[in-house]
């Protein structure tokens, strides 16, 4: 019997070092260690990984051309599917999706599938090996606009223009990317690693128009005069929540959002070479701990922070980021406060932040999530000291177009309704990702705007549904 194979580990920068500065922690495999990780899949003849991917990747094909050291033709067969390897391969929780239905996860550890998608879209990066871009077979001349350059809006682009149509990209902001832009912080995906992605779909044919605000700058039915027949909205979940505490309006309290939108689109880590500044203090809390907590926590140490706490109101178990997500937190000093939630924020003469009051949790009984409910314990308030507060406690849909459309459907939440072909309420008008989801995975955006594409394209050719 052959000795069992250890999963690779990925290389990562060390945390004393990583915590001071914004290079990306993990370093990515070298050939040798993918090709160790590509002998451990065991090529099974009814591969179940496939039914994780959100993009139906063929996952058992692409790391057999890996052992045979064709990374380049690896990434073809990648790329059939998903035209943002790279970054899936960097930030997409594979261990719920992909690598959940590996076989080796029922008594081992399942084949790091993210980790040799990365490799290899890397390779092909590393080694400048220029990639042949499909071409469509038949050219239409139908106009598509997708609005919103997001995960979902980039996908649903990509898909539609394969297939021959004239596709136009709307964003708002001045580059292109939606939350993989503004949202993931360039330690977990470097911008120049995104800009080829995005780069390559262009090359696809895709237009991108930046900075026009459809709903402000171009209405839809200024975009329907133009010519174009169909739309895909993946305008994402761009609304923060707050906690709607006392204090909530101090100086140095932060959504999540604003504050990785400094950071990411404004490029305030290079300060002063780019002139936005975040003034963060000595100490800082984020409320919350998904992973977007993560990155406001990881990145306020990053600005200068001596001292940065997770307040979360449940326990380790509970904690909705990814658990690599919370080791590399760990690793670098991130303080955690679990079992705690905030009452109000206290202010100083000056109208700034000097410290949260929280209130320590038990948990009960399960709530509507399944996840036990955080109960309050009388007399345990206490003072956490911080001059600069995060509130990371999830997104809303982006309502700026939505409101321009009075006969859109939306739901109770705010999200807009679509039936199972991704269509609205609007004939022609399709939505798809975070829009209607609600905050989910960058994957998951992707696989609703593969869904829309093929809609879409029904769409126009027949003006009806199979």
């Amino acid at each position: 019997m052959p000795p069992k194979l250890e999963r690779q580990a990925m290389p990562a920068q060390d945390a004393r070092k990583r915590r001071k500065n914004f290079n990306e922690v993990a370093l990515g495999y070298t050939e040798e260690l993918a090709l160790a990780e590509a002998k451990r899949c065991l090529g099974c003849k009814n591969s179940k990984c496939r039914q994780g991917c959100p993009v139906d990747i063929d996952i058992k094909v692409f790391i057999e051309v890996i052992r045979k050291k064709d990374y380049a033709g690896a990434l073809r067969i990648i790329k059939e599917k998903n035209n943002l390897p790279a970054i899936c391969g960097r930030v997409c929780p594979q261990e719920t999706q992909c690598e959940e239905y590996c076989i080796l996860s029922k008594k081992d550890k399942p084949v790091a599938i993210g980790r040799l998608e990365r490799f290899v879209a890397d390779w092909v990066i590393d080694k400048k090996i220029k990639e042949e871009i499909p071409q469509a077979v038949i050219k239409k001349n139908k106009k598509v606009a997708v609005i919103g350059s997001g995960p979902a809006g980039l996908t649903c682009a990509a898909d539609l223009s394969k297939l021959g149509y004239a596709v136009t990209v709307f964003e708002g902001l001045h580059a292109s990317g939606g939350v993989l832009r503004y949202g993931i912080p360039e330690f977990r995906l470097p911008k120049h690693i995104l800009d080829i992605e995005v780069d390559f779909i262009q090359k696809l044919g895709v237009n991108i128009a930046l900075n026009i605000v459809v709903g402000k700058t171009k209405t839809v039915e200024d975009l329907r005069q133009e010519g174009f027949e169909a739309f895909f909205v993946g305008t994402g979940a761009g609304l923060p929540y707050f906690l709607e505490i006392p204090g909530e309006n101090l100086n140095g309290v932060y959504s999540a959002n604003e504050f990785l939108t400094r950071v990411n689109l404004m490029k305030a880590y290079k300060f002063p070479e780019y002139d936005t500044p975040v003034v963060i203090g000595n100490k800082a809390c984020v409320i919350g701990a998904g992973n977007v907590a993560m990155d406001s926590a990881r990145a306020a140490l990053r600005l200068g922070a001596e001292e940065v706490t997770i307040v979360y109101r449940r326990s380790v178990k509970e904690m909705p980021a990814r658990i690599e997500e919370i080791e590399h937190a760990k690793e670098e000093g991130i303080k955690f406060h679990l079992l705690t939630a905030p009452l109000r924020i206290l202010g100083d003469k000056f109208g700034r932040v000097k410290a949260l009051i929280c209130i320590k949790n038990k948990l009960g009984e399960p709530d509507a999530s399944g996840r036990r409910r955080p109960v309050p314990i009388a007399g345990s308030e206490f003072e956490l000291l911080s001059e600069t507060v995060i509130c990371a406690i999830g997104q809303g849909p982006n309502p700026l177009l939505l409101s321009t459309l009075p006969d859109l459907k939306l739901n109770k939440r705010g999200n807009v309704v679509v039936d199972h072909n991704l269509m609205t309420s609007i004939p022609g008008v399709f939505a798809g990702g975070d829009i209607v989801t609600g905050a989910a995975t960058v994957i998951e955006a992707m696989g609703a705007g593969k869904h829309a594409a093929e809609k879409i394209d029904s769409y126009l050719k027949n003006k009806q549904f199979p």
